[in-house]
């Protein structure tokens, strides 16, 4: 097995980012080690997964709503219902999506529950976000990266340190996508709780599970070359379209949603 593939074994004797995040939004598909580092979280930590996990279905059914018919979210996570492709098919019944992750617990989840609509398709990668060229590849095979596709990156990217260069593999990905493209992306932060910053990340430096929260200046340069559509890079609660203002809440998330040029 080479640097950076996923293995198809559950490895239960780690704690996993999306069995993390499947805990904090009230899932069942995760283990002891993973809850242990989820109940050390601020409390906190379920509100804004909460939060990321709202923005991220407003921002894809607004995108459904433009036309966009074909999807690739990375870092998919255990599936939640309404998951993504349930909410863009429910506004264009024809989208195409391709989930990959690299966890086998998803895999496992993903064959039974990511059913496609009739007239749509959904896939699933097995695949680690480090090698973003992978992924493009085994997509291609469902999605037609010669037309518009919407790329999820969805609370993924500060799971990866600087050295793992995660602003190099989002523009390896954005690099494939043809104008009229889109780029979604949710980032964790700690811009607007920094007294929580040290309970956060040491939960995850105990679970031996790499956190780079980043500041909104940050968060920047992964949507550098792109079209910031509105309201821009803004808290998770602030991102909406045609919905009501909403009411004001910290987050511990910086997202945003841009267009390909």
């Amino acid at each position: 097995m080479t640097a950076g593939t996923p293995s198809s074994r559950i490895d239960t004797s780690k704690p996993h980012p999306a069995r993390v995040y499947d805990w904090l939004l009230g899932g069942k598909d995760n283990y002891p080690v993973d809850q242990e580092v989820a109940e050390r979280l601020p409390a906190e930590a379920r509100a804004n997964a909460a939060r990321n996990r709202a923005f991220m279905h407003r921002a894809s059914a607004w995108l459904a709503g433009q036309g966009v018919d074909q999807f690739l979210d990375i870092g998919t996570g255990i599936p939640t219902a309404p998951n993504l492709h349930q909410v863009v098919q429910a506004v264009t019944p024809h989208a195409r999506v391709v989930y990959a992750d690299n966890d086998p617990i998803v895999l496992r989840h993903a064959e039974a529950l990511l059913v496609s609509s009739p007239e749509g398709a959904t896939d699933y990668i097995h695949a680690d976000v480090r090698q973003p060229e992978a992924i493009l590849e085994r997509a291609a095979e469902l999605l037609d990266f010669t037309r518009p596709v919407a790329l999820s990156l969805i609370a993924l990217m500060h799971f990866l340190p600087d050295e793992q260069d995660p602003y190099g593999i989002t523009r390896t990905l954005v690099g494939a996508l043809p104008a009229g493209s889109y780029l979604v992306l949710s980032h964790g932060t700690a811009d607007q709780h920094p007294e929580l910053r040290t309970e956060t990340e040491s939960a995850y430096r105990k679970g031996a599970i790499a956190l780079r929260m980043r500041t909104r200046a940050e968060v920047e340069p992964f949507f550098e070359g792109l079209e910031l559509v509105g309201p821009g890079l803004v808290t998770a609660p602030e991102w909406y379209r045609e919905e009501p203002a909403p009411v004001y809440e910290r987050s511990g998330f910086h997202v945003g949603v841009a267009r390909v040029r």
